[in-house]
C-alpha cells in the first residue's frame, strides 16, 4: 500500500532543505519514494512554486500530471474565484474517488500558506519511527492519507496514461 504524506514546514525553504533528509532515508532503505513534489510559497508571492521530484522517483512514478492536478486543485483553483467553483467541486469529487478526501484537501489549503512550504511524497515500505525521527528537528508538521492498493491503482491509471 502507498502512503501520500505531506510534511508542512514553517518556512518557504523548509521543504527544499528536507529533501536531503528524504534522500538519505531512501538510500538507507527506510522509505521507498515512489513520487513526490515540493511546494514553496515565499512571503508576498500570490501563488506557490511547485516542483516534481522526478530525480528521486523510479519507473512506477505517477508523474507530473498527478502533481499538477493535485497541486493545481489545492493552490490555484481557489485563487480563480467563484467562476471556478463548479470545476473545483468536480475536481474535488475526482480526488475523493482516488482516496483523497475533501477534509484532507481543506486541511492542506489551510496549512500551506504564504511563508510556508510542503513536501508531498507518495511512498511505501517506510519505517515510520525512523522517518519521523529524521524530520523531528525540522519543525515539520506531518499530515498523511493512506491509499488502499485499489485507490493507488486508480491513481496510477488516471495519471500515467500518455506519459
Amino acid at each position: 500500500m502507498a502512503t501520500l504524506t505531506v510534511w508542512r514546514f514553517p518556512t518557504a525553504t523548509g521543504a527544499d532543505e528536507a529533501l536531503d533528509t528524504l534522500k538519505k532515508l531512501q538510500h538507507q532503505e527506510l522509505i521507498k519514494v515512489q513520487d513526490g513534489a515540493v511546494v514553496s510559497w515565499p512571503d508576498g508571492a500570490k501563488k506557490p512554486k511547485t516542483r516534481h521530484l522526478s530525480d528521486m522517483t523510479g519507473r512506477g512514478a505517477v508523474g507530473g500530471a498527478f502533481w499538477g492536478f493535485l497541486l493545481g486543485l489545492l493552490f490555484f483553483v481557489p485563487i480563480l474565484g467563484a467562476a471556478a467553483g463548479a470545476a473545483g467541486g468536480a475536481l474535488g469529487g475526482h480526488l475523493a474517488h482516488l482516496g483523497l478526501d475533501e477534509d484532507f484537501v481543506k486541511r492542506l489549503r489551510e496549512k500551506v500558506t504564504p511563508g510556508t512550504s510542503a513536501l508531498f511524497v507518495l511512498s511505501s515500505d517506510a519505517v515510520l519511527d525512523a522517518v519521523r525521527s529524521a524530520f523531528a528537528g525540522r519543525h515539520a508538521e506531518l499530515l498523511e492519507t493512506n491509499l488502499s492498493e485499489e485507490e493507488e491503482a486508480r491513481l496510477r491509471e488516471a495519471f500515467t496514461e500518455g506519459e
